[in-house]
């Protein structure tokens, strides 16, 4: 049997492992919302010892969350340099919606049957968060409802693949996502084309709600892509 000593030993090297991936993903969170949310712009060469001021944590955390987002696509790598955001370009927006267009549409063809009347008013309630936050123009607040409103989508596809493509995705589509929302035309059609979507849903309309998510998709990110193409680095 382990002694006493071994098993405190045990213990708190569990404890110590469970602190440090608790400070990674908090650190690695903090950092992704930095160049989602355009604090840290496209092409800005990051430099640690700020970044470990800025986020209140040493430079450890900070070369291992680095190293998280250079895998994620919103980081470059650069010899012997330091590394540098990634810059949003039209022709990996126009990829990114025809991969988007085909995932999330799937998952609202799948979600439809299966949508329970406490998921509907889940998502009916995220929709208001999303209108009220959209009043106020608190747009951090708007994205984190809207992130919720289609993960929650997916999750209710009942596919667990489908969702973890989605997951995959997640980073690239938040910022692309947060950058069409800058425009104020585009973010008030986007709190229209929720309704639609939320009226699909409400009929179970499978397919209505498979084109609704699909056109969301489409409309949003093919303004982004057509504003890259036009004027390169705008949001």
């Amino acid at each position: 049997m382990p002694s006493p000593r071994s098993t405190a030993t045990n213990r708190s090297g569990a404890a110590q492992r469970r602190r440090k991936g608790e400070l990674h993903g908090s650190t690695v969170a903090m950092l992704r919302d930095l160049i989602i949310t355009g604090a840290l712009a496209p092409g800005e060469r990051l430099n640690e010892r700020e970044l470990c001021e800025r986020l209140g944590v040493s430079r450890t955390p900070v070369r291992e969350a680095i190293k998280t987002l250079l895998q994620e696509g919103l980081l470059h790598a650069r010899p012997n340099r330091s590394p540098v955001v990634v810059a949003l370009e039209a022709g990996e927006i126009s990829a990114l919606i025809e991969v988007l267009a085909a995932i999330e549409g799937l998952a609202g063809e799948l979600a439809a049957p299966r949508a329970t009347d406490a998921f509907v008013a889940e998502l009916d309630a995220l929709h208001d968060a999303m209108r009220r936050n959209h009043a106020r123009k608190a747009l951090p607040d708007y994205f984190a409802a809207n992130k919720a409103f289609h993960r929650r989508i997916v999750e209710q596809s009942g596919n667990p693949v489908l969702l973890w493509v989605w997951d995959m995705l997640a980073p690239r589509v938040d910022r692309a996502r947060y950058a069409s929302n800058l425009w104020p035309r585009r973010w008030s059609t986007a709190i229209d084309e929720h309704g639609g979507i939320l009226d699909r849903l409400r009929a179970r309309d499978a397919q209505g709600l498979g084109d609704s998510m699909r056109n969301h998709v489409r409309n949003g990110l093919t303004a982004l892509a057509a504003a890259l193409e036009s004027e390169p680095g705008r949001p």
